[in-house]
């Protein structure tokens, strides 16, 4: 956040938020840039890029007009109307915000969804925090021995990633549609990575794919193209796509190949950045030629003793949020509308 002195921003900048307002940017709602506003800061304004929802509490409650714009076909239909902007840039105007049409539920059925959903979205961000912490712990204990003091290893050899990992590019999943009567699996590429997870938007793949090309939650997976990021999925079973490593190994253990790899992917990054090329990328040279510190294996044991069992809870912590954000994702339209009922819930 910056500071400034209100009364040298023009009006229209002057959008001043309160506890219970709901945040919505106005430009690319794809994005799902929204929030909402709980104990700010005195005189917190925000940009002009979000529209502002004061909702009238006698009416309404806050909370649950937050989740009811969150959805999924509320955002799409917005997001619709952005696309036929004569602006630069797919945008909305606050208006269209408010002339979305809601059948507002009795004010107590609303405040008992919202308290339902805040209860899962509480969760999900205790478990953030807590990661956070794990994997700041885990990162903390790598530099120190393998960055900042590697006299500590003893006896250690320096190598390349490709030592330590298996790094597998997948497949042109165009090429290995589902057959008749096949459900398929969704394919990860960059945008589910990114994101976390696949949604209905993800392209489908045959589910008799080699099982090498098939992503388990807790694998670590390497963008080689395009947006560089090595990330651990969570996102339930899928495909892999061509521009993505699957990073595995039978000897070294997992957090040690995930830390090296993530320690070289702003090296990475620049070496993409200076491909003159739509899509900027590395080769498996760069793996080969990217040095590693290998310790001897009962140095490393030890270390695994402490690490693993932090990094383990990280995935586990990662996985279980994961199930949480489906679970609200499939709750919020049914309680939305009357489909599910709350004493459903509490049977």
């Amino acid at each position: 956040m910056q500071e400034f002195d209100c009364s040298s921003l023009p009006s229209r900048a002057r959008r001043k938020v309160k506890h219970g307002d709901i945040i919505f940017s106005t430009v690319r709602p794809n994005q799902k840039h929204y929030g909402y506003i709980t104990n700010p800061v005195p005189n917190l304004l925000v940009s002009t890029g979000f529209a502002v929802i004061s909702v009238n509490q006698e009416l309404a409650n806050s909370k649950f007009i937050y989740y009811w714009l969150s959805q999924d076909e509320i955002v799409e239909y917005l997001h619709n109307i952005a696309e036929q902007s004569v602006s630069a840039y797919p945008s909305i105007k606050a208006s269209d915000i408010c002339n979305l049409e809601i059948k507002l539920p009795p004010l107590e059925y609303q405040s008992k969804v919202a308290s339902i959903l805040s209860t899962l979205e509480n969760k999900i961000s205790l478990n953030h925090r807590i990661n956070g912490n794990l994997e700041q712990q885990a990162q903390a204990l790598f530099n120190h021995y393998f960055i900042e003091r590697p006299d500590l290893l003893g006896k250690y050899k320096i190598g390349n990633l490709t030592e330590i990992a298996n790094y597998l590019n997948g497949l042109a999943m165009q090429k290995f549609r589902p057959q008749m009567k096949e459900n398929g699996i969704p394919v990860l590429k960059i945008k589910e990575l990114g994101q976390g997870y696949t949604d209905a938007s993800s392209d489908i793949c045959s589910e008799n794919i080699a099982d090498e090309y098939k992503v388990h939650n807790g694998d670590v997976i390497f963008s080689w193209s395009g947006t560089l990021m090595v990330k651990i999925w969570c996102g339930g079973l899928c495909g892999l796509n061509q521009h993505l490593f699957k990073v595995t190994s039978e000897i070294y253990p997992k957090w040690f190949y995930y830390f090296w790899t993530k320690h070289h992917l702003n090296k990475f990054i620049r070496i993409a950045q200076d491909k003159a090329v739509t899509m900027g990328h590395i080769k498996r040279s760069d793996l080969e030629a990217s040095e590693i510190l290998i310790p001897q294996m009962d140095i490393l044991a030890k270390l695994d003793a402490i690490i693993n069992p932090l990094f383990s809870q990280i995935i586990e912590m990662k996985c279980e949020n994961r199930n949480l954000a489906t679970i609200r994702d499939i709750l919020l339209p049914r309680l939305m509308y009357g489909k599910l009922k709350i004493d459903d819930l509490n049977r």
